[in-house]
């Protein structure tokens, strides 16, 4: 119930406190695409939560008269960035309810990604995460009581609220965000780690982001998933959706990889499938992310690795496998994959347990 996450108790007196918070990006496995108001996903998804790619952010709180709406300073990289503010802004609003206090502050939010802010990797899961969890920890000083379940789930609540794949930003390896029947504890409203076995094959897995377009995206991710809400498709891919996040969860336990493989990169086509079968339909992959999947479609086949890929709403590609591969990929990356990513860049990453509280 969304009551949950009002304020329980205010039991301390707060004047000016700084938190600093590194929260990751995640890669879906099973993919989200469709949502309706507010922030709510049409499917359940789960992620891989990454180590590398991540978002520091600091937010100095100092009190001052109660307004009508939260005071803040962006600074992002060091510079003030007020193009950025409306998002921000809009996020504030949405979490109003649930987080009144807030305007009792003046807000100095300090940002800074590892990955450069134009490599097209999308930063809204590292961002608006560590952002929520700045203003949870905040709130734990307001509130000391609140448990560690109790922060972790309010954080992704709001984390939510800002970006949705932010609320698979706040613990790991692995969190599943939606609704789903056989899955306990699954919401639509925050993300839970996966609470299955997971086998050794898939503990210690690697991701290597193919830079494959540093540009801005010809469509948003925001209006791709407004488009699904007249898809001829959707209600089918829904359910698709489900249930390959069922048969996911007992790939994990028993540790099949090929059938992990199979699963996950019909679902990043799958992804693509539906924006090229929208109206109005486009495409964000590109000629080199298809050279791409066809070079590490013909290495799988000879070397009989374990390489996959997936993709995000983007051109990108995410080549995953596992950690006792990482020398042996990293060459094959090296060698015939990184001509197709712009200026040869490619980030290499791994998955890791969560976000980190650094002050």
């Amino acid at each position: 119930m969304v009551f949950e996450f009002d304020v329980q108790t205010i039991s301390k007196e707060v004047a000016e406190a700084s938190f600093s918070w590194k929260s990751p990006s995640n890669i879906a496995l099973v993919k989200y695409w469709g949502k309706s108001h507010p922030q709510i996903p049409k499917n359940a998804s789960i992620s891989f939560t990454l180590k590398n790619s991540h978002t520091i952010t600091k937010i100095d709180f100092k009190k001052k008269a109660e307004s009508d709406k939260v005071s803040f300073d962006f600074i992002f990289e060091g510079k003030k960035k007020d193009d950025f503010k409306p998002k921000i802004e809009s996020f504030f609003e949405r979490i109003d309810a649930f987080c009144p206090y807030l305007k009792q502050y003046h807000l100095t939010i300090s940002s800074e990604n590892s990955f450069p802010h134009s490599s097209g990797i999308a930063s809204s899961a590292s961002g608006m995460s560590a952002m929520a969890l700045c203003i949870m920890s905040l709130e734990k000083a307001l509130n000391p009581s609140l448990t560690e379940a109790d922060f972790n789930k309010k954080a992704s609540f709001l984390a939510r609220l800002g970006s949705g794949s932010a609320s698979r930003s706040i613990e790991g390896p692995l969190v599943i965000w939606g609704a789903h029947a056989e899955i306990e504890g699954s919401s639509d409203l925050f993300g839970i780690p996966f609470a299955g076995k997971i086998h050794d094959n898939f503990k210690n897995y690697c991701d290597t982001i193919l830079l494959v377009d540093k540009g801005q995206k010809q469509v948003s991710s925001t209006v791709g998933h407004q488009l699904m809400h007249n898809h001829p498709f959707a209600s089918q891919r829904f359910e698709q959706a489900n249930e390959n996040l069922l048969k996911l969860t007992t790939i994990l336990e028993n540790g099949d990889q090929k059938a992990f493989i199979n699963l996950v990169e019909s679902e990043a086509l799958t992804l693509h499938a539906m924006m090229l079968t929208s109206n109005p339909y486009f495409i964000l992959m590109k000629p080199n992310t298809l050279e791409i999947i066809n070079a590490l479609w013909a290495f799988r086949e000879r070397t009989q690795s374990n390489i996959c890929f997936t993709l995000d709403a983007g051109a990108n590609v995410h080549v995953l496998y596992p950690k006792s591969e990482e020398k042996m990929v990293l060459q094959f990356i090296e060698d015939e994959l990184s001509r197709f990513c712009e200026k040869n860049h490619y980030i290499c990453d791994e998955v890791s347990s969560g976000a980190e509280q650094l002050l």
